[in-house]
């Protein structure tokens, strides 16, 4: 006994049938002839990979609609100002994975780069940008140490300076939370695009970033919790850096005296992310200042 299926074929209706490859073929093989190579490729190896993992773990319909809830869930908090899928992905590492097969891929046709790192479910599009030599922290909190980062953005291919190159940059407070998260902090705290001058420099100041949690009252931090996993990250500052015919490069850098950063718990540390605040001189609005230089690959395609 048959049932139709896509595209015309059929398929049994036992139980056992989905239990063998023969099934999982059937699913691959339903796509049509014009489904792009890339995705026929991509969704070709996902459904082998899914089918092939429920096989492994035995997975029953109960627990399948856990993970769709999670999944449903993750979707509904999310919103322009926080991304809970991304977090999810996160915590089970795969956002950093697929991080470092891009940097890998990125780095066999060009000289070294800056690093990168996973964006984070924290990222505005609609950041302001301020003028160099501004700040970032406003309404700064008692606890919070300022810091003065500065550096330039150069071609990787050329090691030429790159003039108006965009640095967009965001941290949390010392609560622990991104501004979207905390009423009391005003909008866009903690946030600013930065333009690169003629010499591609760029400076701002900010603050000595903290260590926190990440957010408890989703998915993400509930899968932590049954994983029997802590929720911290060490300190760090978000970037993205972007300039005219070369990709742009997002990353993380990390405070090298922080706590946690072997053991992120979205395990984005590298060593080349780690830096070093050092004192600062003559300024009183600083006691620690940074330098990071951004290294950027020509885009082919540009």
């Amino acid at each position: 006994m048959g049932v139709s299926g896509i595209n015309g074929q059929s398929f049994a209706t036992e139980p056992e049938t989905a239990l063998g490859q023969d099934f999982t073929s059937l699913v691959i093989q339903s796509m049509g002839p014009n489904t792009d190579p890339r995705l026929r490729h991509v969704i070709s190896s996902f459904i082998q990979h899914i089918h092939d993992f429920a096989r492994d773990v035995r997975l029953t319909t109960d627990e399948w609609m856990l993970g769709v809830q999670m999944i449903n869930r993750a979707g509904q908090m999310s919103s322009d100002k926080r991304n809970e899928g991304q977090l999810m992905c996160d915590v089970i590492g795969l956002e950093s994975l697929v991080d470092a097969i891009t940097y890998e891929e990125a780095v066999k046709a060009h000289r070294p780069l800056t690093a990168s790192a996973i964006l984070g479910p924290f990222w505005r599009s609609d950041t302001p940008t301020r003028p160099n030599g501004s700040t970032i922290t406003f309404d700064t909190a008692t606890d919070a140490v300022v810091a003065y980062m500065y550096g330039e953005v150069t071609s990787a291919d050329t090691g030429l300076p790159l003039a108006n190159a965009v640095v967009d940059v965001w941290q949390c407070s010392t609560n622990g939370l991104y501004e979207q998260q905390d009423p009391a902090q005003r909008e866009h705290n903690l946030r600013g695009k930065f333009v690169t001058d003629s010499n591609g420099k760029y400076s701002f100041y900010c603050i000595r970033p903290t260590p926190y949690p990440v957010p408890d009252d989703g998915p993400a931090g509930h899968l932590l919790s049954l994983m029997d996993r802590h929720a911290y990250r060490p300190a760090h500052i978000h970037l993205i850096v972007e300039a005219a015919k070369h990709k742009p490069v997002t990353t993380q850098i990390f405070d090298a005296e922080s706590k946690y950063l072997d053991d992120d718990s979205v395990f984005a540390v590298k060593e080349a992310l780690k830096v070093n605040f050092v004192p600062r001189q003559g300024d009183p609005e600083a006691k620690f200042e940074l330098q990071y230089n951004v290294s950027l690959a020509v885009d082919p395609k540009a």
